[in-house]
């Protein structure tokens, strides 16, 4: 025979389920990747030469684009982490 719905029952099947499911974890996963790609654009332009100034770091690429994907990345990492599964 089946067990019944108990209120004890429910709060053990909830207690075992996890927090996110797999679309979630797929979602962080290329929302850290997008982070990811916003730090290397951000690389680079440096000088081997300390006596000489290097005037690509401050290209549009460094300064405007790769903070832009990065702060892109943080808001699709929260959304990764909110997104609930529609029940029904």
């Amino acid at each position: 025979m089946p067990a019944k719905n108990t209120p004890k029952n429910e709060a053990v099947n909830k207690e075992n389920q996890f927090p996110l499911s797999w679309k979630n974890y797929k979602l962080l996963i290329i929302g850290f990747a997008i982070i990811v790609l916003g730090f290397i654009l951000m690389a680079g332009g440096g000088s081997t030469d300390p006596n000489v100034f290097n005037p690509n770091i401050f290209s549009f690429r460094r300064i405007t684009l790769a903070p832009l994907v990065v702060l892109f990345g943080f808001a699709f990492v929260g959304y990764a982490i909110m997104k609930r599964e529609k029940k029904g």
